[in-house]
């Protein structure tokens, strides 16, 4: 089965919480949902690395039949609970598209550790932990790859109308 190149965020976040996975959404998303106008094409989460917890986000990538992204053999090699439970990022291919588990951000940056840098969103019928924004500001200025470098501006100017437009509020 082909996967699309392109996620389909408010399904993955869907089938996550339905399963009742514990993570908080970070990367590109995180800043699309705090009102950055940046373009992403996967879902980033960082989830709670808990043998209960891996095992909920292994049945959501069993049923979304996800494989390892960038497997240049095409060998449609499965992640594992053992991956799940480590320190690496996995980037798969689902059938809802890109979902990239991340055990951590950085050293000693798992789900515990960024739990007080979330802000909890909701629509009315899903809630969401997302990375706040300066946090994943501080992230990715670490990072140093280029297309963090080239999102840096967007965020910080984002971040700023953000604070302008909450002092202005009564």
């Amino acid at each position: 089965m082909k996967h699309p190149t392109v996620a389909d965020p408010e399904a993955l976040l869907a089938e996550l919480l339905a399963e009742g996975v514990e993570f908080i959404i970070v990367g590109g998303t995180a800043a699309v949902l705090q009102a950055a106008p940046i373009a992403t094409q996967d879902l980033d989460i960082v989830h709670r690395r808990t043998e209960e917890n891996v095992a909920r986000l292994m049945n959501v990538l069993v049923r979304l039949d996800a494989v390892i992204r960038y497997d240049l053999s095409n060998r449609g090699l499965r992640p594992t609970a053992t991956m799940l439970l480590g320190r690496g990022q996995i980037n798969l291919s689902t059938s809802l598209g890109p979902l990239d588990p991340l055990c951590e951000i950085g050293e000693g940056q798992g789900y515990d550790e960024l739990l007080p840098h979330t802000e909890v969103m909701s629509d009315g019928g899903l809630t969401i932990r997302v990375l706040d924004l300066p946090t994943l500001i501080e992230i990715k200025a670490k990072t140093g790859r280029a297309k963090d470098r080239v999102a840096l501006p967007v965020l910080i100017a984002t971040l700023e109308e953000r604070r302008l437009r909450g002092a202005k509020a009564p």
